[in-house]
């Protein structure tokens, strides 16, 4: 555990999800290796040159819906969504077919994307700050929150959509500290990604615990309050 900025003190625990309370790159791994199995299914003729050539296919589609509607890069299930319509009608599909066909492959996608269990020393810690603390999840991402089991522990999730920016952008936290009742300084935002959580958090002037241990977010580029190599360092600290 690192300290770079003076820890105030602390009304309320924010939690980023991906790659903060479990390793995400596993789990994201095996959705899309669900979804290779899933289109050659239904999609056959988007998988007959093999996987990586599968995903090429539908991925371009993710380029198409975004040059189309910038605004969906705030919104991951809506722009995987809307890829997925995109991609389908392109097969031959009318417009409510690829709507349809769409909505299903979707949650066939999100069903595998959160399908794990949360680690035990996650739940465990969350339990136990639970009862000194409010906690409230910020996240880019788009898990099945309640297929974690983890409603009774947290009071809110925050998503990104059409209306509220995705972070590094200041909206989430703001909205999470205004219905927390709190001053924005005095919540701790845990997460790992440099940009999205340190930078997200402190431009809201919240404060911000940096967990640096899976190495796949970005690296800081301004200081934290402090920095985690574990996640259960916080029951110390706390």
């Amino acid at each position: 555990m690192k300290f770079y900025r003076r820890l105030q003190p602390i009304s309320a625990l924010s939690f980023d999800l991906d790659d903060t309370l479990y390793s995400n790159r596993p789990i994201m791994q095996h959705a899309e290796k669900q979804m290779f199995i899933y289109f050659s299914e239904h999609f056959p003729q988007t998988a007959k040159q093999g996987e990586q050539a599968c995903r090429r296919y539908w991925r371009q589609f993710r380029v198409q819906a975004l040059s189309e509607q910038p605004s969906l890069v705030h919104d991951v299930s809506a722009l995987r969504l809307r890829s997925y319509t995109l991609a389908i009608k392109a097969l031959g599909y009318n417009i409510k077919q690829s709507n349809l066909l769409a909505q299903t492959a979707f949650a066939h996608f999100l069903h595998h994307r959160s399908d794990f269990d949360l680690p035990t020393s996650s739940r465990i810690l969350l339990e136990k700050l639970a009862t000194k603390y409010p906690l409230v999840a910020i996240t880019n991402g788009n898990v099945n929150f309640k297929k974690l089991g983890l409603t009774e522990l947290f009071q809110q999730i925050y998503y990104p959509n059409a209306t509220i920016k995705r972070k590094p952008d200041s909206a989430m936290f703001t909205l999470a500290c205004q219905q927390l009742s709190i001053k924005p300084q005095q919540l701790l935002h845990i997460g790992d990604c440099g940009k999205s959580d340190v930078l997200g958090a402190l431009q809201a002037c919240c404060q911000v615990a940096w967990l640096n241990k899976y190495d796949v977010g970005h690296k800081i580029s301004v200081l934290p309050t402090l920095e985690l190599s574990s996640l259960e360092q916080l029951e110390a600290l706390l």
